[in-house]
């Protein structure tokens, strides 16, 4: 099958009750690749252990979640190929469940595809994971979105200051964003269950389900650079 010919699947886990919000996964990938990511992949294994925490606190409380299966592995340049994915997901999401409030959360090549994609109208916060923001990505269009980040501190795949200087950047033009950093590297493996837990109070709280967790509401009201560094 040709590159143009495949189509994106969704990895679904409905809520327990009447939906009232969704979020959508968005794991890593490569540079360039237009072969189909490998099933075992670590990004793809790394995200759905996070939409699993996320659907577990919020099934019962109508969270539907899905994770995006990318056509390609790569990015690919122009062809921004993840971004389109997960553009094709945000319709697909709007189709099955008619205006309910989304939240996006990618890692790495994920979290570059989901920034891109904050601007749909379906969505209301943003959460990067460790994204890869090369200079110059475009922030403006994340204005009156909530956005946060987070990114291992030690971190040699995607070095912590591209989304150090992504968050600067969106705080100038007027985005509200918070971001955080935590121990260890790329893999999100050391501090999982902080990891985890950002996610989830993240996405609960841009569902409007729950109240934002006291430090996500410091950093987001937070002056840079205070709120744009915080140790988690």
């Amino acid at each position: 099958m040709t590159t143009a010919a495949r189509v994106p699947a969704l990895d679904h886990t409905a809520a327990t009750v009447p939906t009232r919000a969704v979020a959508v996964f968005a794991h890593g990938g490569t540079v360039a690749s237009v072969e189909p990511p490998r099933e075992r992949a670590l990004s793809l294994i790394r995200m759905r252990a996070i939409q699993e925490a996320v659907s577990r606190a919020g099934a019962g409380r109508g969270v539907d979640t899905y994770l995006v299966r990318y056509r390609v592995a790569g990015w690919n340049g122009a062809a921004a190929d993840a971004h389109a994915d997960v553009r094709w997901a945000l319709d697909r999401v709007r189709e099955r469940h008619g205006d309910v409030p989304v939240v996006l959360v990618g890692h790495s090549m994920g979290g570059r595809a989901v920034l891109r994609a904050g601007d749909d109208p379906s969505v209301a916060a943003v959460c990067g994971l460790a994204p890869w923001t090369p200079p110059g990505e475009p922030v403006d269009h994340l204005r009156g979105r909530t956005v946060v980040l987070a990114h291992g501190r030690g971190d040699r795949w995607v070095p912590a200051r591209l989304s150090a200087d992504f968050a600067v950047r969106a705080h100038r033009a007027g985005v509200r964003v918070a971001r955080f950093t935590l121990p260890g590297g790329h893999g999100m493996v050391r501090a999982v269950g902080r990891w985890h837990a950002l996610v989830r109070d993240v996405v609960l709280a841009g569902a409007g389900l729950a109240p934002g967790r006291p430090d996500v509401r410091a950093a987001l009201d937070a002056p840079p650079p205070e709120g744009l560094a915080v140790p988690l």
